[in-house]
């Protein structure tokens, strides 16, 4: 696993053994990220994002590679907010993000409205019910700023939902056995 481009650009990043830790495969990673620049590899510049469910962060310091300027990683593991730290600290990356060791929900509830450009999740594949609960709360909140996305990694097999509240999915992409969903406020 490695940074996909931007300014770490192909350096190794970390995960752990036995965990129910599943990163976000490069290839995946790349597909994201190529839409969500079109193009323009200046496209998230100055952007703020949340990963939550972050595991290894890698999404997150992707962004931060590309040059967004926050990246908030919200993971509730102890272990893997280590692996966070560690990957991080691999780059050199010392600011820029802040690691939030808490359930997702109550994670959200720090953040003001308007505030997030992008929001990435990307729980177990095996919780499908952390899909709902993290996707009605994203939803019955305004955290985005207008043209903000939401974006739900999943197995391809399951469908997360089309609309949360004013949350509507615009977009899915499917790539071997994954799929993203891309949700914007309507």
């Amino acid at each position: 696993m490695r940074v996909i481009a931007g300014k770490y650009r192909s350096r190794p990043l970390g995960s752990l053994r036995g965990l129910d830790l599943r990163p976000t495969a490069d290839r995946l990673r790349e597909t994201l990220f190529n839409v969500l620049t079109a193009g323009n590899p200046l496209a998230l510049e100055g952007t703020v994002w949340l990963d939550l469910y972050a595991g290894t962060g890698a999404v997150g310091i992707e962004a931060l590679s590309r040059g967004a300027d926050k990246v908030y990683f919200v993971e509730s593991s102890p272990r893997v907010v280590e692996l966070i730290r560690k990957n991080l600290s691999l780059l050199d990356i010392t600011t820029g993000f802040e690691i939030l060791k808490q359930d997702v929900c109550h994670a959200l509830a720090k953040f003001e409205k308007n505030s997030m450009d992008f929001a990435f999740l990307d729980p177990p594949y095996r919780m499908r019910n952390e899909y709902q609960r993290t996707l009605e709360s994203l939803g019955g909140s305004r955290w985005l700023k207008e043209n903000g996305l939401v974006i739900a990694e999943h197995d391809k097999k399951f469908d997360p939902g089309q609309s949360f509240g004013p949350l509507q999915r615009v977009r899915q992409l499917k790539q071997g056995d994954a799929a993203l969903s891309f949700y914007r406020y309507e």
